[in-house]
Formats: structure tokens, sequence, C-alpha cells
């Protein structure tokens, strides 16, 4: 993890995307933070940080290539700020490929810790960087989207933008093992 001068002055931007408005946070060498401002807790920018599009340029260009259906991984600096073991995890995260998803405990496994889904769960869940860094191609052991920082629906719009086969719910997939079960479906 890159240590920043305290001299280095901290940038944001705001911008429109196909699943809602974007804040966008670093400096003028890495990327640091995406957060989804339509959700319940959009981010306010510090009294600090400056308001400026332009060290987002390639940021700005690769998300609209991404939504647009051109882009399938992200070529950025990136400088996410985490523990030694969220940072692997992230890194893993980079890896699963576009239109794929995997499950927590597979993740867990592809890391050398067979035990630890809630581990990367937690950690999946602390991505500062969504999109970018895929943390909502991780899905349930049974198929299902559980929780997403954007909320499920943006996750099923992001799996379903790179054709994942995989857009099932946590609530479908509930009724879907009901319904074999022999338990009728609630109304």
């Amino acid at each position: 993890m890159r240590m920043r001068p305290a001299s280095e002055p901290t940038y944001w931007y705001e911008t429109d995307t196909a699943v809602g408005r974007l804040l966008l946070a670093g400096d003028a060498q890495a990327l640091r933070r995406v957060h989804f401002q339509s959700g319940p807790h959009p981010m306010r920018a510090a009294p600090e940080w400056r308001e400026d599009a332009t060290p987002f340029a390639r940021v700005l260009t690769q998300l609209g290539e991404y939504f647009s259906g051109t882009r399938r991984a992200f070529t950025l600096r990136l400088a996410p700020a985490g523990t030694a073991f969220q940072l692997v995890v992230w890194e893993a995260l980079r890896a699963i490929p576009y239109g794929q998803t995997v499950s927590y405990g597979e993740l867990a496994r592809r890391l050398g810790n067979a035990g630890g889904a809630r581990a990367v769960g937690l950690a999946n869940g602390a991505n500062p960087l969504p999109i970018i860094v895929p943390c909502h191609r991780v899905i349930g052991a049974d198929g299902s989207l559980t929780g997403f920082g954007g909320g499920l629906f943006i996750k099923r719009a992001l799996l379903s933008l790179e054709g994942a086969a995989c857009v099932a719910d946590l609530f479908s997939a509930r009724e879907s093992a009901r319904a074999a079960n022999g338990v009728p479906a609630r109304d």
C-alpha cells in the first residue's frame, strides 16, 4: 500500500452512471474511493477535499466504456486503504472474470482459507472501490445475490450488464428451495 504525503490533496468528483450517481475520491496519482450516492448513506466530501474532474479523466472514460459494454476490465491506478487481509481479498476480486461469479466460500478456498467465507464476506463488504474492484461478482453459495453496498438492485444490474449466468436474488432462491421441498409459496 502506497503512503501519501500529507501535502498531497485529495480530489473528489460526482458522476452519473447507469446505476446512479457515484462519488469518486483520490489523489492525483490513484483512485481511492468509489461510493454509491443514491444509497441510504451518501458520502460527503471532507471540507479539505478539492472538487475537480481532471484527476478522474481515465476513471470516467473507463466507467463510460464499462457501462456501454465495451470494457471488461479496468486498468487504473488504485490505492485502497485496508488491512492486509482486505487488500488480499480485493486483489482476488480483480481476478474474477467479467460476467462470471464465485461464492464467498469459493473465494475463501482460492485464498487458502476454506473456512473463511464470512471473513471474505466482511472484506468484500468493506471494498472501497466497487465496480472497479468487482465485489458484485461474489454471490451466495446457493447462487443468490447477497449483500451489496449499493443495494441488491445495483448488484443485479451490474451482473446483468455483464451477462452473468446468475441473476437470482435471495428471495427467489429461498422460494425455489421451498418449492423444491414441497412448501407452498408465501403471499
